[in-house]
């Protein structure tokens, strides 16, 4: 039987509390393993499998060694350490997976995990309730427009200080303290970031598009071993500092990357057959059937910006852009070392 269906039921962690091969702080039931379910399964069906597999394990559950478990599910798991071994996975970090604790070192120890099992990922960050909460203690006015934050001089230096300063150093620690060498830096650092102002920036002042990605510094960060962690914040030719859009920053740097995989940690399951059905899952589709969704209006609102960048990635060169549902524990050892991942995977 796999012992991969503990991972999908939290409940399951009742079962072992040994400290896991890789980190103490990680369950063995948060380590992945692969399992022979098909990425198409829809959310009831898939449901039914969960719970008829966990009731499975908790049967044999006291045949089975602690050790013997965790052996079985580094076993199962190999196949998925040799597909993407040496493999560069670029992650954007937002949403509630940002604003929880216990969501927040489950995601450091996915990353730290992965790079000891030999992928070379790479974490881009946001910041926007942080920004909000010190624009609020400044008393400066938050303002948006069509889903996008104003941006005035002011709010572009505080934009700045939080996301580079405050954010990306706290999420640098937060993994070099989980045991990896994490390396932080912005769009201006070995001129990774080239930005030029949106279309509209007349009505939205200093936020920006990516006119250009030099991945060198990366690159050198990479093949050192380290965890390099983007904030999403770049300057122009002239050094004018503009914020960019995190999902956008996450799609081009995967892109310039030639990156295996672009995961996109949202605070919804994924892509949703039904926008007013959560059980309507979209596990895998394509560019054609992504296009067509939009076309008839079912994908919408916040979605679209996001889907439209997994578009451009795959369309330069990515292998598969997901977009996973971070409220999950451990949502991105779902999507990379599973069948049935933790959300909607786009491929080309």
């Amino acid at each position: 039987m796999s012992t991969v269906e503990s991972l999908l039921n939290p409940s399951a962690s009742k079962l072992f509390s040994s400290k896991s091969l890789f980190n103490p702080s990680i369950s063995s039931s948060s380590i992945f393993s692969p399992a022979p379910r098909l990425r198409r399964l829809s959310s009831s069906s898939s449901l039914s499998i969960r719970c008829s597999a966990t009731q499975q394990m908790e049967a044999v559950v006291d045949s089975v060694s602690p050790g013997q478990f965790r052996v079985d599910v580094l076993s199962e798991s190999l196949p998925f350490i040799q597909k993407f071994r040496g493999k560069t996975i670029v992650v954007k970090y937002g949403g509630a997976a940002m604003k929880s604790r216990s969501l927040q070192a489950s995601v450091v120890n996915d990353l730290v995990l992965l790079s000891c099992v030999g992928l070379r990922p790479i974490l881009v960050h946001g910041g926007g309730p942080e920004i909000n909460n010190w624009l609020k203690r400044l008393n400066i006015e938050v303002v948006f427009r069509d889903g996008l934050r104003v941006t005035d001089a002011e709010t572009m230096k505080i934009v700045s200080m939080v996301l580079v300063g405050d954010v990306n150093k706290n999420l640098v620690s937060l993994i070099n303290k989980a045991g990896a060498s994490a390396a932080g830096l912005c769009g201006v650092d070995g001129r990774l970031l080239t930005a030029r102002p949106a279309p509209n920036a007349a009505q939205l002042g200093f936020v920006g598009e990516v006119a250009r990605v030099d991945p060198t510094v990366l690159q050198a960060l990479l093949d050192k071993g380290h965890i390099p962690v983007v904030s999403s914040v770049a300057a122009d030719e002239s050094g004018q500092m503009y914020n960019i859009n995190a999902d956008t920053v996450a799609g081009e740097l995967a892109a310039a990357l030639g990156a295996e995989k672009l995961i996109l940690l949202t605070d919804v399951a994924g892509i949703l057959e039904d926008r007013d059905d959560p059980k309507s899952l979209v596990k895998q589709i394509d560019i054609k059937g992504v296009k067509k969704m939009m076309d008839e209006g079912r994908i919408g609102g916040g979605m679209i910006p996001k889907v439209s960048c997994c578009v451009r990635s795959l369309a330069q060169g990515v292998r598969t852009a997901s977009i996973i549902d971070g409220r999950l524990e451990h949502s991105l050892l779902l999507e990379i070392m599973t069948d049935n991942g933790a959300g909607t995977m786009i491929i080309g």
